[in-house]
């Protein structure tokens, strides 16, 4: 019998879900504005569940999946959040939560803040702390210069500040 006519694998059915997200493998470090950013995704979430089920027969199935899936994946992040306490970072170094300002070869200055990975948002000058940016930056002090190996070519920068914000 020709395949083409035999009820096989509907992998791609809706009806099968969405994939799960990709949990990370590195450990979950949050500072307290990450840990409370999570929690209000997590609440934002459930309200928007309820309101999707309040809704009987007429709710919209693939987008109450994806709440579903969300609601789980940042139920595990909080699950595995481990809250760093900015005051105990040493601070003349730059650490986890730190705010470090830098300068590169032309003399441009830019700060970023090593933050836990669902607190980075590039755009604002939040990197995670398991990125090439901030493993260059970790442990170094104002004064010294650090080699940012990026996938275009490595790039220099000079400490000019760090700050710890409570």
């Amino acid at each position: 019998m020709n395949r083409a006519f035999v009820k096989g694998d509907d992998s791609d059915s809706p009806e099968q879900g969405l994939p799960e997200r990709m949990l990370s493998e590195a450990p979950n470090y949050v500072r307290r504005t990450g840990l409370d950013q999570l929690r209000r995704r997590y609440e934002a979430l459930q309200d928007r569940h309820a309101v999707l089920k309040a809704d009987g027969e007429a709710f919209d199935k693939p987008k109450l999946q994806e709440i579903e899936r969300d609601l789980r994946y940042f139920s595990a992040r909080l699950d595995s959040a481990i809250l760093v306490e900015i005051s105990s970072q040493p601070k003349d170094e730059a650490h986890f939560g730190a705010t470090v300002t830098t300068q590169g070869a032309t003399g441009g200055i830019a700060g970023f803040t090593i933050v836990g990975e669902d607190e980075a948002d590039v755009a604002s000058g939040k990197v995670s702390w398991h990125s090439p940016l901030a493993k260059a930056l970790i442990g170094a002090r104002v004064g010294d210069t650090v080699k940012w190996h990026r996938p275009v070519g490595e790039v220099e920068l000079e400490i000019v500040a760090i700050r710890y914000d409570p």
